[in-house]
């Protein structure tokens, strides 16, 4: 059986533990035995090696040198991870390890909660097949993106809350490799309550098999 550990905690406002009983009981029902930690002391356990997936849902927070760079070294040597929103992409913002592992960084969402689309950019592959553009109310995430993503889906900034972005295309879902992990990544959920959007649950979902070893 795949086994996942899901470590959550860091700003209350991303609502992370709602989000790790959802995300454990999506897990669980695609075939998933699931563990749930809420302390960064996690990511130092030599057990993590043995692990299918690890979800990160620690928004901003701090890790320690020898947990990230045993996190760092679980997912090269295989692996996954599968992140979404500021639990992965807003997380220890002094680590850049962290940073490389999944791909991106937040740095702003101009107009707070608002309404975009998020334009599917692969159809065709696995984690999108039959999804089309979709409209969706949230924090549009801008962020500084590493270019070897597979970006599977964007956003288009429309310049209203920040003149100077007006047209900006902005990576929203990738999926990428770390040594030979597979590491995925959706800006989307900013609380519990999206995950009831159809597109963004099946789109995570869909990621974190993908990432799974």
């Amino acid at each position: 059986m795949r086994e996942a550990l899901i470590v959550w905690g860091g700003w209350s406002g991303h609502e992370p533990e709602q989000c790790a009983e959802i995300i454990k009981d999506m897990l669980q029902k695609d075939g998933f035995n699931v563990y749930v930690e809420r302390s960064t002391e996690a990511f130092a356990d030599p057990s993590i090696h043995d692990l299918s997936l690890i979800v990160p849902i620690m928004t901003m927070s701090k890790i320690e040198k020898e947990e990230a760079k045993n996190l760092a070294t679980a997912i090269e040597n295989g692996v996954g991870l599968a992140g979404y929103h500021g639990g992965a992409g807003d997380a220890f913002r002094e680590c850049v390890e962290y940073q490389f592992i999944v791909g991106g960084q937040w740095v702003a969402h101009p107009g707070n909660i608002i309404d975009y689309t998020v334009n599917i950019t692969r159809p065709n592959d696995p984690v999108m097949e039959g999804i089309a553009d979709f409209p969706y109310h949230s924090e549009q995430y801008y962020m500084h993106v590493d270019p070897s993503n597979e970006v599977l889906a964007t956003t288009t900034f429309t310049g209203d809350h920040a003149w100077w972005i007006d047209g900006v295309v902005m990576p929203v879902v990738w999926k990428r490799r770390y040594g030979k992990g597979r590491v995925f990544y959706s800006s989307l959920g900013h609380v519990a309550e999206e995950f009831t959007v159809p597109q963004m649950r099946e789109i995570y979902r869909r990621g974190a098999n993908w990432a799974a070893r």
